[in-house]
């Protein structure tokens, strides 16, 4: 039942992300990375992002932001059906196209655990729950990263349109306590 209704709920909400003018999306993109003040990096401090993909926000002016303010970026990296790791993205380095017509780093990239992850998702509600595209990579990564006794900073990345009434809740769920839009940097529960 819930899976079900999250497919809905994920394909309503990927419509409506896809019916965004691609040039209104530009300018969304480019005012959300006016917000990376709203986003404290310390010099070092690893950034986990995602290369943009169909109509998903296009974060690479606000990952170039936080790295000019000192993070080092890394992207994620499918390794097989369940498991992805985030590999360091450096300037001037030749990136290779990944699954789901992404791109990212090279195998020889270094492999990084990050402190703070911005997470693309399909949609989310007022609470800070989130649907994913429906492969659980971001779940299982977080589920291993909290294995080693690290506790990221996750910010979700979307469009208001994006925002659905209830996401139904499993117990594997991760919820994201704060979400950039291009209204801003929303923030659930005790984050």
């Amino acid at each position: 039942m819930e899976k079900a209704l999250k497919k809905q709920l994920r394909l309503e909400a990927l419509a409506r992300r896809d019916a965004l003018p691609v040039v209104w999306r530009i300018e969304a993109s480019l005012q959300m990375a006016d917000m990376a003040a709203a986003i404290p990096v310390e010099p070092g401090q690893i950034v986990s992002a995602f290369w943009p993909m169909r109509s998903e926000v296009d974060i690479r002016p606000l990952m170039f932001s936080l790295r000019e303010k000192g993070a080092r970026l890394c992207l994620p990296a499918i390794l097989d059906k369940t498991t992805i790791v985030f590999r360091e993205l450096v300037r001037g380095a030749e990136l290779v196209q990944m699954s789901y017509g992404t791109a990212g780093p090279p195998e020889d990239a270094e492999v990084l655990d990050p402190s703070l992850m911005l997470i693309p998702l399909a949609a989310f509600d007022a609470r800070g729950h989130r649907i994913g595209y429906g492969a659980g990579y971001y779940d299982r990564a977080i589920s291993r990263l909290h294995d080693k006794g690290l506790d990221p900073r996750m910010i979700g990345i979307a469009f208001d349109c994006q925002e659905v009434p209830l996401v139904p809740d499993e117990p594997h769920d991760v919820i994201i306590p704060e979400i950039l839009t291009e209204s801003g940097l929303r923030r659930f529960g005790d984050a």
